[in-house]
């Protein structure tokens, strides 16, 4: 199922405005591995006929599948290890120690997936700041594709994602087998607040947020959109707060209201930022 110029320029344009989503020339191959088995699967012949169902129809659920399959849903527990060891040793507790009157903090994970980044900042909190079960604590999990959210909100993983990333250590202790798959513990999935988010079109209201998780996102829109996001994102971070990014992201000449905490290449804060009161 060969895709045509003109059928991969019209996926090119739903996925921007839908989602913000930049395909450059030359991934038609994505486009057809992503696409070819939607299309089979919704009863089309041929992307062809896929595309012309798309440009028939009003917007509708199959031009939602369609963008949901072209987004990326690449993760791992604890992927690229360096962010989580800094949440740990530095970011949690300085948070931690400017939150302690009114007991209460805020995190964001958008673009979440299937839940292993919010799990792997669940466990992290419950192994080594276990105090935080009796504050309260404002912990969202975003994501655009309502089947990333449902497969979050379940939390079950099989043993391939599990071996991807997780300590054995934290399998023992907050997974339990069943089956030839791994659930987390309910306690773990009852700390996250689910919100299917687009982060290309408006948000829904959001709480001020002491730190957000927004790594390896913003690498698929375009200049504009990345500004526009980084701009809202600037209005939700507390003045104290912190923004953690992917390796290959940046802020540099997109928002200079942002800077990057010295040592810690993938973690941001505002400009002049000081400590908020409790």
């Amino acid at each position: 199922m060969a895709i045509t110029r003109p059928d991969f320029d019209f996926i090119r344009d739903l996925v921007r405005v839908k989602a913000g989503i930049v395909l450059d020339p030359g991934k038609e191959y994505l486009v057809e591995s992503r696409l070819v088995p939607l299309a089979r699967k919704e009863g089309f012949p041929s992307l062809t006929d896929l595309v012309a169902g798309l440009r028939n129809r009003s917007t509708n659920g199959l031009h939602y599948r369609v963008v949901e399959a072209m987004t990326t849903n690449e993760t791992t527990f604890f992927r690229d290890h360096q962010p989580f060891e800094l949440l740990r040793t530095k970011v949690l507790p300085e948070v931690v120690s400017r939150r302690s009157a009114g007991r209460n903090i805020s995190i964001w994970c958008a673009a979440s997936s299937s839940g292993q980044e919010p799990y792997s900042i669940a466990m992290l909190m419950r192994e080594h700041f276990g105090f935080l079960a009796t504050w309260r604590v404002d912990f969202i999990a975003s994501d655009l594709s309502q089947e990333m959210l449902a497969r979050t909100r379940q939390g079950r993983y099989s043993q391939l994602e599990i071996n991807r990333g997780l300590p054995a250590a934290y399998l023992v202790k907050y997974f339990r087998k069943e089956g030839a798959e791994w659930q987390i513990r309910d306690e773990l999935r009852q700390m996250l607040t689910l919100r299917e988010i687009n982060l290309a079109q408006p948000w829904p209201l959001l709480p001020p947020l002491d730190i957000i998780f927004m790594r390896n996102v913003l690498i698929y829109f375009s200049i504009g959109s990345k500004k526009e996001i980084l701009a809202r994102v600037r209005r939700l971070l507390k003045a104290d707060g912190y923004l953690f990014l992917g390796g290959t992201e940046t802020t540099l000449n997109l928002d200079d209201s942002f800077e990057a905490v010295p040592g810690l290449a993938t973690c941001y804060r505002l400009k002049g930022a000081v400590a908020q009161p409790n």
